[in-house]
């Protein structure tokens, strides 16, 4: 098997993770320090305008987006977890619910803003200059960027050792997929967007979480 069928295969585990676990997805969350500071961030940050929401899972953020928002477009590759975020917005609500593989979907138009909730993390550092040029393709010229994430990996999940980002989770009945949890530490992550492009700001919390707040470099001539 070639390095990229390989790696197709772990995505595919991946989302199939993910829509497994939707049902029980909310009562796996860390019960670390920090996060609620992420909360406060977001609300500092005010996600105006038309925002476009990657990996909104069960809607775990997308409540908070639309008390900024004007419209918000939810994408995620999990009908699962597509129906339960659904759920939890109220009747009449300016949202777009897609369902998408966040690896092979094109924005239809552009946002004021792009935020991602626990899903950088999930994506392999092979495709992590693509997706970012995704993002850009996202973002009106002004537009900005918004995402929270953390670092957090459990020795037992560490299948390949510490040097890998995949990692095995487990689903409450048991069943183990590998994931891709990639281990970002908030200064280097700072600075591969750099490289990249980006004037965004990564800020840890007291715990292994962080947020990440900026737009495009503006380019001089």
């Amino acid at each position: 098997m070639d390095i990229g069928s390989a790696q197709d295969q772990l995505l595919a585990e991946q989302r199939a993770y993910y829509s497994a676990l939707a049902p029980d997805y909310l009562d796996q969350g860390l019960d670390l320090p920090g996060g609620a500071e992420l909360t406060a961030a977001l609300d500092e940050f005010r996600p105006a305008g038309s925002v476009l929401e990657l990996a909104c899972g069960p809607g775990t953020w997308t409540p908070q987006l639309l008390r900024y928002a004007s419209d918000v477009t939810a994408v995620d590759a999990s009908a699962e977890m597509l129906a339960i975020a659904a759920g939890r917005v109220p009747d009449g609500a300016p949202i777009r619910f897609v369902e998408a593989d966040l690896f092979s979907w094109e924005p239809d138009r552009q946002y004021d803003v792009v935020f991602m909730g626990c899903w950088l993390s999930h994506v392999p550092a092979e495709r992590f200059e693509s997706f970012w040029s995704q993002v850009a393709a996202a973002l009106a010229p002004q537009g900005r960027v918004f995402f929270v994430d953390d670092y957090y990996r459990t020795p037992e999940e560490l299948i390949e050792g510490p040097a890998s980002s995949t990692i095995a989770r487990r689903t409450p009945d048991g069943t183990t997929y590998r994931i891709v949890k990639v281990p970002h530490a908030p200064t280097d992550l700072e600075g591969q967007l750099r490289g990249l492009g980006w004037d965004i700001t990564v800020t840890p919390t007291a715990g292994p979480f962080f947020w990440g707040a900026g737009n495009r470099a503006l380019r001089r001539g």
